[in-house]
């Protein structure tokens, strides 16, 4: 029943092109119809799931939108962006993986995308080389940080659903991820480049013209030749102190940007929080004096608060917008996450309904017998309705749902590896079905094919990289 329900989910998303939160919702009541829950009781177990994720993941993914949402207006991204690429041009590849791991932190996937494309292409004109060379690093530190490390709504999902430790998920979701952005952006990056050579196309070519260049006549670009070259506009650069947009009305626009330090501490402080609450989880005495304090400050929930308030002055009226400008901004960062915070929170109804319907236990028994671990199980399933549905939100919180019951007795550390796991899983293989892979598609301007030789195959190498990274982790744990 439970594969039959996947299947219905499938169809309905791929096919019939039905929203993920509505193909979950239909799929989770057959499958609780089907495994013989009352027609009465399925629907409060469908509730009661989708009420005990999103009233603990829900909240956290406002707050993490909320600090993007000021990163990005503020012009904090921008100041991260020119401080790094300062220097000789031979790092340019590790600073772009650099650039997406940190703003990757607080930003989905999509926006930091949005924003660290005219970044790219402006590199890629400024010293000529491939756009594969920079895009690549920059799209791997995006990709890895939205798939393993909370606050992304996949590995809070995974959280919520396995119930694991948020500090100790991030803790070893940052081990997981370094290298991998590593191998999979500056390494992987210089063999993508040979494999597609192109330069600044596509629509990343005009995005980046119109944001961070000024164009001289007779630079155009073509779709796949030698990337042109444009001077620098000194307004994206300009120091910190100096006007960077105009208006009349007093706090709706910023007349500031935020420091390279302030910005970089606002971003990491939540991380920050939690990996300190994490540490006096593993090396100190409850009996502590402080060990409360870290208690609190480190929980996820207040960490980013914290952040949100630390965020709303230095990316808020330290850089001239008043309190209501902060206000609409903040209510603008939870309209784009509707949709995700609905899909997370019907995939723990799913999760519910396979529990009280037995079916988990069902497939912890066919799991045992072949001799999975949830780690194991948790990757394949993830990269099974990665392939089919296309989406990693949809994968990472099904996979969670089915091998929650193998979870149920693993410490919190080896569940914090089987959430990094199914994770890895969700990132395999993006193609045609997944609207990441045509969103990149049309700002490089590559082919279907060029796409995938770069795109796709980077996925893959993110999501053996974080398996390969997870069962290492996992002999030592």
């Amino acid at each position: 029943m439970a594969v039959l329900g996947i299947a219905i989910i499938v169809v309905l998303i791929v096919a019939l092109k039905v929203h993920a939160f509505l193909s979950l919702t239909i799929g989770a009541l057959f499958v609780g119809v089907a495994s013989g829950i009352g027609a009465g009781a399925v629907t409060k177990s469908y509730e009661n799931g989708v009420g005990s994720v999103l009233g603990y993941v829900g909240v956290l993914i406002a707050l993490g939108a909320m600090v993007g949402k000021l990163l990005a207006d503020s012009g904090g991204a921008d100041q991260v962006v020119d401080t790094l690429l300062r220097g000789r041009q031979g790092g340019l590849p590790w600073k772009m993986a650099l650039i997406a791991f940190i703003i990757g932190i607080p930003m989905f996937f999509e926006i930091g995308l949005v924003l660290l494309i005219p970044v790219v292409v402006l590199a890629v004109r400024r010293t000529g080389a491939r756009a594969m060379l920079l895009g690549i690093p920059a799209l791997a530190g995006l990709s890895v940080l939205h798939g393993f490390v909370p606050p992304h709504p996949g590995p809070l999902a995974a959280i919520g659903v396995l119930k694991g430790n948020v500090g100790i998920t991030l803790a070893l979701g940052l081990l997981v991820a370094i290298p991998t952005v590593i191998v999979a952006g500056p390494l992987f990056g210089r063999l993508a480049a040979r494999w597609v050579p192109i330069g600044a196309a596509g629509a990343a070519l005009e995005v980046g013209s119109g944001h961070h260049d000024s164009e001289p006549d007779g630079t155009k670009e073509g779709t796949h030749g030698a990337p042109a070259t444009a001077p620098h506009n000194p307004q994206h650069a300009a120091p910190q102190g100096t006007v960077q947009e105009t208006g009349t009305a007093t706090g709706t626009v910023r007349t500031r940007t935020p420091s390279f330090a302030a910005t970089l501490t606002t971003v990491l402080l939540p991380v920050a929080l939690m990996l300190i609450k994490a540490a006096s989880d593993v090396w100190m005495s409850s009996d502590n004096a402080i060990y409360p304090v870290l208690q609190f400050i480190g929980d996820p929930v207040v960490a980013l608060l914290i952040a949100v308030l630390v965020a709303m002055y230095t990316f808020g009226t330290a850089v001239g917008f008043g309190v209501p400008e902060l206000s609409r901004k903040i209510g603008e960062s939870l309209l784009p996450i509707s949709g995700v915070m609905l899909i997370v929170g019907a995939g723990g109804g799913f999760k519910q309904v396979l529990v009280d319907g037995g079916t988990g236990t069902a497939i912890a028994k066919i799991a045992i017998a072949a001799n999975l671990s949830a780690l194991l199980l948790g990757w394949i399933v993830a990269v099974l309705i990665r392939l089919a549905t296309g989406s990693a939100t949809v994968a990472t919180v099904t996979a969670a749902g089915i091998v929650a019951p193998l979870a149920g007795g693993l410490s919190t550390t080896h569940i914090a590896l089987v959430v990094l796991a199914i994770g890895a899983g969700s990132l395999f293989f993006s193609h045609v079905n997944d609207a990441g892979f045509w969103l990149v598609k049309e700002y490089f301007g590559m082919t279907v094919g060029e796409t995938i030789k770069t795109w796709s195959v980077m996925e893959t190498v993110i999501s053996l990289m974080g398996l390969g990274m997870t069962l290492l982790l996992s002999t030592f744990m």
